[in-house]
C-alpha cells in the first residue's frame, strides 16, 4: 500500500501486475523447456524462424527481446548443435539469414507443445470471452505505448 502521494501503488498498478504476470509466465515456460534442453530465448528463436524463415540476427533479437550480441551467441550455438543453418557468406551486406534444420523443427515441435500447455494452464480460469477481452486489452495497451514511442 502506498504510504504517501508519490510513487506507484503496487497493489493497484496494472503495469506492475503485467510485469508480475510476465515474470511468472517466463518462469513456467523455463520450467517446461528446461527438460528439453532449452531456454525461453532458445525456444523464441526457433519459433520465430519457423514462422519467418530467413530472419537476420537483429530481427531475431528484437523478436526474442534480447540484445543482438546475445542472439548472435545463441545462433552460433544453435548452428553448432545443428538446429539452424546460416550461409557462410552474406549475399547482401552483412546479414546471414538463419533457417531451421530438420533437427530444429523436431525440437521446436516438442517445445511448442510444452509452451502451449503453459498457456492453457494460464488461461484455464477464464472463459473464452474473458480470454478474448484480455487479448484485445493487451493489444490495445501495446498499440498505445508504441504510438507514443512513434510520436516522440
Amino acid at each position: 500500500m502506498k504510504q504517501d502521494g508519490a510513487g506507484v501503488d503496487l497493489e493497484t498498478s496494472l503495469g506492475y501486475l503485467l510485469k508480475e504476470a510476465s515474470s511468472v509466465l517466463r518462469s513456467a515456460m523455463e520450467e517446461v523447456l528446461r527438460p528439453l534442453g532449452m531456454s525461453v530465448t532458445h525456444y523464441s528463436c526457433l519459433e520465430l524462424l519457423a514462422q519467418r524463415p530467413g530472419l537476420s540476427n537483429s530481427e531475431l533479437a528484437r523478436g526474442a527481446f534480447v540484445t543482438r550480441q546475445s542472439m548472435n551467441v545463441l545462433l552460433q550455438n544453435l548452428e553448432r548443435e545443428g538446429y539452424v543453418t546460416r550461409p557462410a557468406e552474406a549475399a547482401v551486406g552483412k546479414v546471414l539469414p538463419a533457417r531451421l534444420t530438420p533437427r530444429g523443427r523436431r525440437s521446436l515441435e516438442k517445445a511448442s507443445a510444452a509452451v502451449r500447455s503453459v498457456e492453457v494452464r494460464m488461461l484455464s480460469g477464464m472463459t473464452e470471452t474473458e480470454q478474448s477481452d484480455a487479448f484485445r486489452s493487451l493489444q490495445s495497451m501495446i498499440r498505445s505505448l508504441r504510438d507514443d514511442d512513434d510520436g516522440a
